[in-house]
């Protein structure tokens, strides 16, 4: 159909788009007013657009009858939101009255318009926001206590005018649930060309009409001339003006108006213009979404989570409900990558307690007290992991695993016998002590030992063990150590009190060894130095290093590569720490001071 540029009869007929129901789609459209596809200039040959408009409210159960009347002309697009106010009344912008003095429903968007000055402005309902605990970013609602995942979003167009709010069904079925409602929308949807002929068209008289008590849907071709004007279209124009003003008086003022001073003319015709055709197909469809049969986020409903943990070695397995028993304490193991599948979800904090054992929490209501074991896995209290959101327990599933290598001891410790262990995680004491070496440093010499880093805090957040447990993990978290050490030191300002020889360049950690040095014996201070040279040398060791030079960087920095991962990052961040640590301490305690600042 060379007049429709390749449009055939049945994109029309909408026969995938009648099949669907929005009650089975993810995102449920709560407003839309959006012309998709929109090519061509309306009126003329080629013109071919979509357009699509939907509106809803939500009623109350015990009010559904009387709401079933409600279609597109009481509910769509074409209703204005605001507040109606008398001295007798008042109706709040967001209650649907269809007659008056009866809240039929409330609106879940609101639409505030500014005339033609501004773009018009669409509301989220703020009650849906409070109900679901969301969080707007942007055109975005997140839910911070589901994994900051998306639950309502606003679409703009590319004037930046809104053309639809959306929410995920399983949220706002849990919000109808909580408030005993269904959500009533109705919508329109048009589909048209104009072309020059419409032969290829096969309705019957060039019209199609089919329908039910919840949808109707009309297809015609409709002749037109040019410019979108019926065909037995006229016009007629009366004109009327003023007779008695003079357009050289400064300040007219012609009085009255009469017969006498008055003028008028009337014409009409009949419009010409090139015969053509508008081809379209319209659908109005009324359609209810349900309540949930639970709302478990806004009313706290409690229902059976499908999840099962691995709880001894027989393979034995059990439901999260069976682990809530304080009368029956268990611990669950789980791979050491469920920390780090945990630790790149938005909004999740991992702390630690001691060098064993930490906290980790997506959500601050609920934070799991987790150790690690001799055989580098995760322990944690059977009913601390029970309790946590299903969602979260999702993931910590994913990595459940039959025990090995026993209760973490300091974990056992601090839960059983009330004794938490007197250790530090290197994790635990990083910050500070750059912190601290910038402080000494500027009592030596007058200015920090290390140079501002944009991503410092993000480097140090990152700094932990868990890394090491993915392929590549081990030398990354090497890399991002030397990011936040050994390239941050000030190599111009130690080597303004320690200088080097015309014939030799050092670089940073050289800088800082050789200073160390006039404190220590030479030999020492390379010694307590080194494991930042071997970090250095691991942070390229994939890429450049043979495997005999990177085996031998692993012993300088004491770490095992046969051990477990996640053995192997803490040993990597407890050299590095340490070899810091006793150079604070030393230049702290050496009584002598360089420049700059008091001793």
């Amino acid at each position: 159909m060379s007049e429709f540029r390749g449009v055939e009869q049945t994109w029309f007929e909408m026969a995938g788009v009648r099949r669907r129901r929005l009650s089975d789609a993810v995102w449920v459209p709560l407003r839309s007013a959006e012309w998709i596809g929109e090519t061509g200039c309306s009126g003329y040959e080629g013109y071919r657009v979509e357009f699509f408009g939907l509106g809803s409210i939500a009623v109350p159960l015990g009010k559904r009858a009387d709401a079933e009347r409600l279609g597109w002309s009481e509910i769509g697009i074409g209703r204005s939101h605001g507040v109606y106010a008398s001295k007798k009344l008042y109706i709040p912008a967001e209650v649907y009255q269809y007659d008056e003095g009866d809240d039929l429903g409330i609106e879940l968007v609101l639409e505030q318009s500014f005339g033609h000055a501004e773009l018009p402005i669409w509301h989220f309902n703020q009650d849906v926001v409070m109900a679901l605990e969301l969080l707007r970013e942007g055109d975005e609602w997140v839910r911070p206590s589901e994994d900051y995942c998306v639950v309502a979003r606003l679409r703009r167009d590319s004037d930046g005018r809104p053309i639809a709010c959306e929410i995920k069904n399983e949220f706002l079925r849990d919000y109808l649930a909580a408030r005993g409602m269904a959500l009533r929308l109705t919508f329109y949807r048009k589909r048209e060309v104009i072309a020059e002929d419409a032969g290829q068209i096969t309705w019957p008289n060039g019209r199609l009409e089919e329908g039910d008590e919840k949808h109707r849907f009309e297809a015609g071709v409709f002749p037109i001339l040019e410019g979108g004007h019926p065909i037995d279209g006229g016009y007629a124009v009366f004109h009327i003006s003023r007779t008695d003003v003079d357009p050289e008086e400064d300040v007219p003022r012609p009085g009255p108006e009469t017969d006498a001073n008055t003028a008028s003319e009337s014409w009409q015709g009949k419009r010409k213009g090139k015969l053509l055709v508008r081809v379209m197909g319209e659908l109005w469809r009324s359609e209810w979404i349900e309540p949930g049969p639970y709302s478990t986020r806004v009313r706290g409903d409690k229902i059976p989570t499908g999840i099962h943990y691995v709880v001894d070695a027989s393979g034995e397995r059990l439901p999260s409900e069976s682990l809530k028993d304080d009368d029956d304490p268990r611990w669950l193991l789980f791979h050491p990558q469920v920390i780090l599948s945990l630790t790149r979800r938005g909004g999740c904090e991992l702390s630690w307690y001691t060098q064993e054992t930490g906290g980790v929490s997506c959500s601050s209501d609920y934070r799991v007290h987790f150790g690690v074991n001799d055989a580098g896995l995760i322990t944690a209290y059977a009913e601390d992991i029970a309790k946590l959101p299903v969602w979260q327990q999702r993931i910590w599933a994913g990595f459940n695993t039959a025990p090995e290598g026993g209760v973490s001891k300091e974990l056992l410790s601090a839960q059983m016998a009330a004794r938490p262990a007197e250790t530090v995680a290197p994790e635990a004491v990083l910050r500070d002590v750059l912190q601290l070496l910038d402080k000494t440093f500027i009592r030596r010499i007058g200015v920090p030992l290390f140079r501002t880093h944009p991503a410092r805090e993000q480097l140090i957040a990152a700094a932990h063990r868990f890394r090491a447990v993915e392929t590549g993990g081990f030398l990354a978290l090497a890399k991002d150590l030397v990011r936040v050490t050994a390239d941050r030191i000030d190599a111009t300002a130690i080597q303004r009190v320690v200088r080097p020889p015309a014939n030799e360049t050092w670089r940073s950690l050289k800088s800082l060894e050789k200073y160390l040095g006039t404190v220590l014996p030479e030999s020492e201070a390379r010694k307590i130095v080194a494991p930042l040279f071997a970090a250095y040398d691991l942070r390229v060791g994939d890429a450049h290093l043979p495997s005999s030079d990177l085996h031998e960087a692993y012993r300088r920095v004491g770490v095992d590569p046969s051990s477990p991962g996640v053995r192997q990052g803490f040993q990597l961040l407890a050299a590095v720490v340490s070899s810091l640590i006793r150079i604070e301490k030393i230049f702290r305690l050496d009584a002598r001071t360089d420049g700059g600042g008091d001793p």
